[in-house]
């Protein structure tokens, strides 16, 4: 019997914008068995593990705690004990009140190996999304980070050092006790006029930032709504908030998009998001497999010298058609055609192999592309069209009638997925907590509507916008009655975020 333990990696997943996770988190998650996961995690970040990965959620709350700290430490060991990788995925950095050393001291006392993975802390990344830098050699000089977790009206020593005029304080999760800590920093000298802010979803779409001073924050904050989780900062930095605010600037900022690409290629997409300011949940309500009969694509394959033209429609057809003929052990010179290619997209990933691409339409659906070939391939001609199985027959009808004789070889298929990541989003969907949904398939379209219940599906788009990527998927989307609001005017990834943008733009 193998007695192997297993390692458990405390990973700080940064203060909530995925994209601020370390390198060596991400391989962290990508290498774990089970991920221990808390409520402060951006549910994106789990897209990054295996497929057979173990989720355990132990969110907490102010007033409600899923697991006691007890009760995590002792799925930590449990795991590992059972020779498992486990990554402990936590908000901010392990070891900034984020209870890292006592999960760290537990794993040690039962003689387990584990690694720390430092993460960006919420003290000072939090701020700096505000556009308040924690330090500024003309407004502070020092920086204390405390817990906001305290007892009520006791500093117990904590702020003793603080000056208001020479620093800066920053409280996390300070508000549930803001008045406590208004309080104490009043007795330890600071001025009621000293600047301040409230800062709840630091770095996340949900960031809110109410500004003030100590006299008054509390205030502003319940005019504005804010509870928590959030941040304090209090010293004269806050002052450069009105010049210094960037992130509010960004074309998507406080948006979630809903991304249901299957999720290797969800990724880029959701990439693009977040650098424009949103934040992306992934739903992939399909996954990519190879041909359930993979017959006509190798009989194609070793036939590929008669062909005059290949005809590429999706990069994903490009991916599956590629791989196999690397499994097949066939040169990739054994492809005399010319090569066509629907649209930018297909046709960069193609160039990723080095192939040249003989035609694109100028707009990137089957229609425009058989319109165009029907002009360049002589009738006679063999081509073969490597393709999804569900494709649509548009473009091998038309060239048939067009005197061509078109080989159809199914590369990969889609299936419906997503119920596991449905299960991660099951709050924010429940909550309309997503701006826009974003489909760039028919088949997309059909799996969401079949993953999802009929009430739930209603209330989904009562409170979301729709986004598709072009008139084929937005009139299968009217077909089984999804509303659509939005339809890109360039058929690609980059012509969907730009249709949010501009709706955006509008509006504002």
């Amino acid at each position: 019997m193998d007695n192997k333990k297993g390692t458990v990696y405390l990973v700080g997943a940064g203060p909530g914008d995925p994209s601020l996770l370390t390198l060596k988190g991400r391989w962290c998650l990508e290498q774990a068995d089970v991920v221990v996961y808390d409520r402060l995690v951006c549910e994106y970040l789990l897209t990054f593990c295996r497929d057979d990965a173990e989720f355990v959620y132990v969110g907490k709350e102010t007033d409600h705690h899923t697991l006691t700290q007890e009760q995590i430490n002792r799925v930590l060991a449990d795991r590992a004990l059972q020779g498992k990788t486990v990554c402990r995925l936590k908000g901010g950095d392990p070891f900034v009140f984020g209870r890292g050393g006592e999960e760290a001291a537990h794993l040690a006392a039962s003689g387990i190996d584990y690694e720390v993975v430092p993460g960006v802390t919420a003290a000072v990344s939090v701020p700096a999304y505000a556009g308040i830098p924690v330090t500024h050699r003309d407004y502070s000089s020092s920086l204390t980070i405390v817990t906001g977790h305290r007892r009520k009206g006791r500093d117990d020593g904590v702020l003793a050092g603080l000056h208001g005029d020479g620093g800066t304080a920053v409280f996390m999760m300070g508000y549930e006790n803001l008045e406590a800590i208004r309080g104490d920093l009043l007795a330890q000298g600071w001025s009621p006029d000293t600047p301040a802010a409230l800062i709840r979803w630091g770095t996340r779409a949900g960031q809110q930032t109410v500004t003030g001073t100590l006299d008054n924050l509390q205030e502003q904050a319940r005019v504005a709504g804010i509870g928590s989780p959030a941040v304090l900062i209090v010293g004269r930095v806050v002052e450069l908030r009105q010049q210094l605010r960037w992130r509010e600037k960004l074309p998507l900022f406080g948006k979630r998009i809903l991304v249901t690409r299957a999720i290797h290629q969800a990724h880029e997409l959701a990439r693009r998001i977040i650098v424009l300011g949103g934040e992306p949940l992934c739903l992939p309500v399909l996954e990519l497999l190879p041909p359930q009969d993979p017959a006509p694509l190798d009989l194609a394959l070793g036939n590929l010298d008669s062909y005059q033209w290949v005809i590429f429609t999706s990069a994903n057809g490009v991916a599956f058609f590629m791989k196999r003929l690397q499994e097949r052990g066939i040169d990739i010179r054994a492809i005399h055609g010319r090569l066509a290619a629907i649209g930018p997209g297909t046709r960069k990933a193609l160039a990723g192999y080095g192939l040249n691409v003989a035609f694109t339409p100028e707009e990137y659906r089957a229609e425009t592309l058989l319109d165009g070939l029907l002009g360049m391939i002589v009738p006679g001609s063999r081509v073969l069209l490597p393709r999804a199985a569900e494709a649509r027959n548009v473009l091998p009808d038309g060239l048939r009638a067009g005197g061509i004789r078109v080989d159809v070889a199914p590369s990969y298929q889609t299936a419906p997925g997503g119920v596991k990541y449905k299960n991660l989003l099951q709050e924010a969907l429940a909550q309309g907590q997503v701006d826009y949904l974003t489909f760039t398939s028919s088949s997309a379209i059909r799996n969401f509507k079949g993953l999802l219940e009929e009430e739930e599906l209603a209330g989904l788009l009562a409170r979301s916008r729709v986004a598709c990527i072009g008139p084929v998927t937005a009139a299968t989307a009217a077909a089984l009655g999804v509303r659509v609001d939005l339809v890109a005017e360039e058929y690609t990834i980059d012509g969907l975020l730009e249709a949010i943008k501009a709706e955006i733009r509008g509006i504002l």
